[in-house]
């Protein structure tokens, strides 16, 4: 009996164990390199966690580890792929109540509303997952051409793209930028809702556990403008989603990604704002490029038949 209430005692005592939140970089999780965090709040500034301050050196190996798992994810056929997401949204189906939890606190959100939208989230996964192997035949085709020749048109990925997540938006949004960027083959370094990472961080976590290939998604926390300024310039990021700045910063970037002709979306307010409208395929198709094969036609046997 004594040693019951020596337990029960131990247990109403015992400190919580605070969740120690990291980058998602190749498909682990380092701290910063610099050992720099700063403080995250929710919408009544009382704290949450401490989330890791990136600094250049941790967006450039973030570049480099997006790049390593390019030619892997490009070449998965477009049938594995949407296996893959749908499979991260399996994940994130088992975790949703921590992801409720979390979005809640970043949003200010009751926990009904934010119920809604991490199973908006979640369904919106399962969307570009069914996605990836018909976005080909929508965007591509045979075209019609005088002569003996087939003439054929296909998407292809563009290469590793920086997308700059929503900065009010904390798991709907994140969502709604990332998928449409891996399902198409590209492989993508994100930076974080400066003010409410903790979801995207955790997000890192899913797809670590997930069949998803280390270094397809990267995702990194601090300063927006600080993270982003090295990406737009950096000479092996291929596009930037510039979703996550505002009107100044992503003047600048434009000016920064032209160094080296990186497609660069650039959304409209609405597109940034209402997460909970048809997405469409214009994420899908905005960092595609098209590739056209020319390829003559052939005889067949003596008759001079062709195809």
């Amino acid at each position: 009996m004594s040693e019951h209430v020596s337990i029960s005692g131990s247990a109403a005592r015992r400190l919580s164990v605070f969740k120690t939140y990291k980058l998602y970089v190749g498909g682990k999780f380092p701290r910063s390199e610099s050992g720099r965090v700063y403080e995250v709040t929710d919408s009544k500034g009382t704290w949450l966690a401490n989330a890791p301050l990136s600094s250049r050196k941790d967006a450039r190996d973030a570049v480099v580890a997006a790049r390593k798992a390019f030619s892997g994810w490009s070449g998965a056929t477009a049938y594995n792929r949407g296996q893959v997401l749908y499979r991260v949204a399996e994940m994130l189906e088992g975790r949703r109540d921590q992801f409720v939890r979390e979005v809640a606190d970043a949003e200010g959100l009751s926990k009904s509303k934010a119920a809604v939208a991490v199973d908006a989230a979640i369904d919106r996964w399962v969307w570009y997952a069914g996605w990836t192997d018909k976005i080909g035949q929508v965007v591509g085709g045979a075209n019609p051409v005088a002569g003996p020749f087939f003439n054929l048109s296909t998407p292809e990925p563009t290469g590793v793209v920086t997308v700059l997540a929503p900065q009010e938006s904390s798991f709907l949004g994140l969502v709604s930028v990332i998928a449409p960027v891996i399902a198409t083959g590209n492989t993508a370094v994100v930076v974080a809702s400066e003010k409410s990472p903790l979801p995207a961080l955790s997000l890192g976590e899913v797809l670590a556990t997930s069949d998803l290939p280390g270094g397809v998604v990267n995702v990194l926390s601090g300063k927006t403008a600080e993270i982003a300024a090295p990406l737009a310039a950096h000479q092996d990021v291929n596009g930037i989603d510039l979703t996550g700045a505002d009107e100044a910063l992503a003047k600048e970037l434009e000016i920064a990604a032209a160094d080296n002709l990186k497609r660069v979306l650039r959304p409209e307010r609405a597109e940034r704002t209402d997460w909970s409208a048809d997405p469409g395929t214009r994420r899908l198709t905005a960092f595609l490029e098209t590739k056209t094969v020319w390829h003559p036609t052939g005889s067949l046997g003596a008759s001079g038949s062709a195809y």
